[in-house]
Formats: structure tokens, sequence, C-alpha cells
């Protein structure tokens, strides 16, 4: 059965060494320093891996079941989470005006990557819940957060996002359920809602459902839309719980991966809900919810890829295969490790060089929600916006291969179910679709997000680029970092002057580039990363750091990425440059 550590030093590493977090002046920060950011990592990756990580085969194989109307979750299911709401996890960084501890969003983040790593289907119930919880408390009235949140912080009650129908996904427009007002200012609510995850379950003692509907009124498409908080049970006046609501769960899905997790479609007969935020405004709320699922996939789709790696190499290191053809590296034994053959090490570091660039953005994107919300810095928040389809869509795309790349490690045994490295590829695989598939990203960044604000947004990227390359002149130590983050720039940058010079005359051009364009952002944005850990290294090498092996390392895995991947750029500009000739050549009947 595959393993898991937190990888506690490489986080504390991005914490302290690279994001400085302590000296960013970040409300909140000032209590980050190293002693207390390693205990609760450190505390974190005990749960991890002594109660996640040994469900998640278990969650895997038995799957969610549903029983006289009730999804049963997988054996273990219910006592883990149990421990994860008495740990004080579910709250981590939530209002401390509704029992949440109030660290940074952050930490959180930190936190999250271990519980995913360890069990990513579980740990979807508590993140759902703190999504909806978001939303609450971001477009909910006084009366609604003094009734949901506390529950919802605790975890005693979860949420969950309702969107999807059978006959629409991304085109919300489309949708169906409705809502018809009551004089008493409740909705009923009727339709129904597909994929629903976490949509039911036996963890928590009420569901509160957010759901989109068309209430009267509203006009045809999106802007019609408004949002419902629709409970499982109704909750009466006290806060106490009252009678059963009329949503129910038609079936749960069978589907590719993510077995622990119930993936619902439910059903909404007249079911009683309460207006969330502005009628017909409910997009507004709902992206709420949606802008920090996406961040939370682009976490998953690394996360699960450094569970895959950490058991990949422990079987490269084990497994005994060939001999190395520089000459016999264990003597002892019939044939050397497979961690000895270079096709071996490329696989492995690509895996690794990934994983920690993946890591270094998405804690650099919390750290720009910090700075929004914190601090009010719209730049910040101008940033963050224009990089969510970034870390979504390449992290997910790119940690779905690493997850494939680590299996491939075990050869035929990868292929066998109970080595487990199959469960990871599984897993992953659905990050690349939910919450916005990625083809859908790849366009709101390019359709929207480049011209968002007048372009000042990716121009204060651009300029973010330079200046850290600029930063290095004269460090000859860094011109393996910078000289290849420079050309990679350039070509990001020509990429989106081709959009420019096309794309108003024939926007297919710019669209039929716009996956190629998210790939080359992404390279960019690893290969910045990767630069600004180098530098941190070299930092701490030269003030005399005890473990000079990790620092070291940290060098090499970062030149590996920008010698071996960032050249990926010149593909994706070159594929960009071609323009939509190629791409709308057929007509739709000769496919």
């Amino acid at each position: 059965m595959p393993a898991y550590t937190a990888p506690v030093k490489d986080m504390q590493f991005l914490l302290q060494d690279v994001l400085n977090v302590t000296a960013t002046g970040v409300p909140g920060y000032e209590d980050l320093d190293a002693g207390f950011t390693a205990a609760v990592l450190e505390e974190a990756g005990k749960v991890a891996s002594d109660v996640l990580a040994p469900l998640n085969a278990v969650g895997d194989r038995i799957g969610c079941v549903l029983e006289n109307g009730v999804v049963r979750t997988p054996d273990g299911f219910k006592a883990a989470f149990a421990a994860m709401k008495k740990g004080g996890w579910t709250a981590l960084d939530c209002d401390p005006d509704y029992g949440g501890q109030g660290l940074p969003y952050l930490m959180g983040t930190a936190v999250g990557e271990i519980f995913v790593s360890a069990n990513m289907a579980f740990n979807m119930y508590q993140g759902l819940t703190h999504g909806a919880y978001s939303a609450i408390h971001a477009h909910g009235t006084e009366a609604q957060k003094a009734m949901y949140l506390p529950k919802m912080v605790s975890c005693d009650w979860t949420g969950t996002m309702n969107l999807t129908e059978p006959h629409c996904g991304t085109d919300l427009g489309l949708m169906r359920t409705k809502a018809e007002p009551q004089t008493d200012g409740s909705y009923l609510i009727t339709g129904q809602k597909i994929f629903i995850s976490a949509g039911d379950h036996d963890l928590a003692e009420n569901i509160i459902h957010l759901v989109l509907a068309k209430a009267p009124g509203g006009g045809e498409g999106t802007k019609g839309v408004s949002l419902f908080i629709v409970p499982k049970f109704l909750v009466q006046e006290d806060g106490s719980l009252g009678a059963r609501n009329a949503v129910s769960v038609g079936k749960i899905e069978d589907k590719m991966g993510i077995h622990g997790n119930a993936t619902c479609v439910m059903n909404y007969d007249g079911a009683k809900g309460w207006l969330l935020g502005d009628l017909h405004k409910g997009m507004r709320a709902m992206f709420t919810m949606m802008n920090e699922a996406r961040l939370g996939v682009g976490l998953q789709g690394y996360a699960v890829a450094e569970a895959a790696y950490q058991n990949a190499v422990a079987y490269a290191k084990d497994r005994l295969q060939g001999r190395a053809v520089t000459g016999v590296a264990n003597p002892a034994g019939p044939a050397d490790p497979l961690i000895v053959h270079p096709d071996i090490r490329r696989n492995l570091m690509e895996q690794k060089s990934f994983v920690e660039g993946a890591r270094a953005l998405t804690f650099w994107g919390a750290q720009l929600i910090d700075r929004s919300v914190r601090q009010g810095d719209a730049a910040a928040e101008g940033l963050i916006s224009l990089l969510t389809p970034v870390i979504k869509g390449f992290q997910t795309d790119k940690g779905f291969e690493m997850a494939v790349q680590a299996q491939q490690i075990y050869g035929g045994h990868g292929y066998i179910e109970e080595q487990g490295m199959s469960q990871f590829a599984r897993d992953a695989r659905i990050a690349m679709i939910y919450e916005g598939a990625n083809g859908v990203q790849a366009l709101d960044l390019v359709g929207r997000k480049l011209a968002q604000d007048g372009g000042k947004h990716v121009m204060a990227f651009f300029e973010m680029v330079k200046a850290e390359c600029k930063a290095h002149d004269g460090d000859a130590r860094m011109a393996g970092f910078v000289e290849p983050l420079k050309q990679a720039s350039k070509q990001l940058q020509a990429a989106g002057m081709f959009f420019m010079q096309n794309g108003m005359k024939n926007p297919n051009a710019a669209l039929s580039g716009s996956y190629d364009f998210m790939h080359l952002m992404g390279h960019v944005c690893l290969g910045l990363m990767w630069t600004r850990m180098a530098k941190a290294a070299y930092l701490a090498l030269d003030a005399g750091a005890s473990d000079t092996g990790f620092y070291e390392t940290k060098i090499a895995t970062g030149r590996y990425y920008m010698a071996r991947q960032l050249p990926a750029c010149g593909m994706h500009l070159a594929r960009i440059e071609t323009g939509a000739d190629t791409v709308m050549a057929l007509a739709a009947e000769a496919f």
C-alpha cells in the first residue's frame, strides 16, 4: 500500500526562505515564524500519515453506497472526520467570529496540500465546505452568517456547490432549475443537479447546499441566475434541526476515481431555499466559491503528484533491474536498483521539478489572496485573478501527467491495483475536468484575463519577471536560471502580441492557441518560481546553512527545470503562431 510523508522541510523553505513570510507586512504573517509553522505542518503530517493515508486505498476500493436514500461513506471515514474536527483542522483559516482560528489562507493552503496528498477524496468533504463557508461569509446576511457559519466552520454541517445539470455544464445560462418566491421570503427550488461532490454522506448532521437556479424576472442566460442556500434539514430559529427538506439523492455516480467521495445526482422537488446575495446576481456569489475551488483544484494537481512521486522514488531505490551502463553499482546484488538508469532519473526529475515548482506557485498565489483580503491590495487581487486559470489548468494537466509517470516507474506492477499507483492516476484525472474544464480555463485566460483592466495585470506580470531577472545581474551563479527565464518570457510576450494582432479580426486565431498559451504561461510561472527558489538557496548557503545538501539539491532540481522543461515554451509559441487555419480546416461533417 502506498505511503505518504508530509514534505515539511520543502514547505518551510518556501514559507521562511522564499516568501519570507514574517517580513512581508501582511497582517497575521508576523506570527508565522519558523517554529510555529513547523509545529502546525508537522502535526498535520502526523494526521495525514497515521489517519488519512491508510484510508486512501480503502476509500478507493469500497467507495460510497446509497442505501434507502442515505449515502454511507467508506469504512473509517466517520472516525477520521471526527478526528479532523476535534483537531480543529476544519477551522484553520476561518473567521474567529464564527469559531475559526483566523490563520492566513496561506497556512490553510499548506495544510490542505498535506491532506490532499494523503487522501484527496476524503479531504473534499471539508474542502467543499470551506468554499461554501466563504461564499456565505462574503455574500450572506448577518442572520445567515450567524445561522450557518459556526456549524460549517466546525464541519458539524458540511457544504456543497450545485451548478451542473444533465444538459448544461459550462453554459450555465441553459439551466432549468427554478426558484419560486414564497410569501415568507423563501423560495421553492425545483430541478436536478448532477456531479455534486459530497452531495450526501453520513459524516455531518446537516448539509448546506448552495444551488444555482432561475427566479422569475431574471431574463435569459446567466444574468437571470440566482444563488440559494438549501439545507438538507431545515434549520429552526434557535439553530436546531427541523424537518427534512425536499432534496434527495437520485444516485451516486459510478466514476473513474475519487471513489471515497460521494458524487451525487441531487433532486430538488420544491425544496425550501433562501436567496444568497442579490437576486439575479448568483454568478457573482458563486464565483467566490468557484475561484477558491479552482485554486484548490490546482493544488490537487500537484499534491496527488507529490504522493505518487514519493512512492515512485521508494520503488526506484528498492527495485533491482539491470546494471548501470557506467559500471556495477550494487556488487552485492544480482542487479542494480532502477534509480541508476538515466531514463528513470529523467522521469523522477520531471516529477520532482514540477511538484516543487507548482508548490511554490500555489503558495505564492495563496499569499496574493492574503494580500488582497487582509491588506486590500488591488494589484495582488488582479494578479491572482490572472494566475488562477494557469494554476488550475496547467497544474492539473501536468499533475496528471506526473502521476502517470510515477506509475510508469513501476512498469507492469504499476498497472496492478494492489500497488496503489493506478489510484493516483485515476484520482488526479478529475482535477483536469471539474471546476471548469481546462479548455475553459485556457479560454478564460486568453479571452478575458489578458485584457482585464486594460491588460494591466499581465503587463505587471511581465514587469515582475523582468525585475526578477534584472535583480540577478552580475551573479554568474544565477545565469542558468535568468537566461532561460528571459527567453521564455519573451516567447510569452510574443504569443500575447500575436493575439493582439490577429485576435480582433479572427477570434479563432487567438482561441486556437489558448491552450498552448496557458501552458506557456505555466512554464514561465514555474521558471519564475525556480529562479526565486535558487536565489533563496544560494543565500542560505552563503549564510552558512548547516544542511548544504538540501539547498544544493534545490539548485540542481531548478537547473533541471530551466534546462529541460522551459524549452517547451518555444514549442507552444510555434503552435500559437500557426493561427487557426489548420485547427479549423475541416468541416464538422469531416470528423
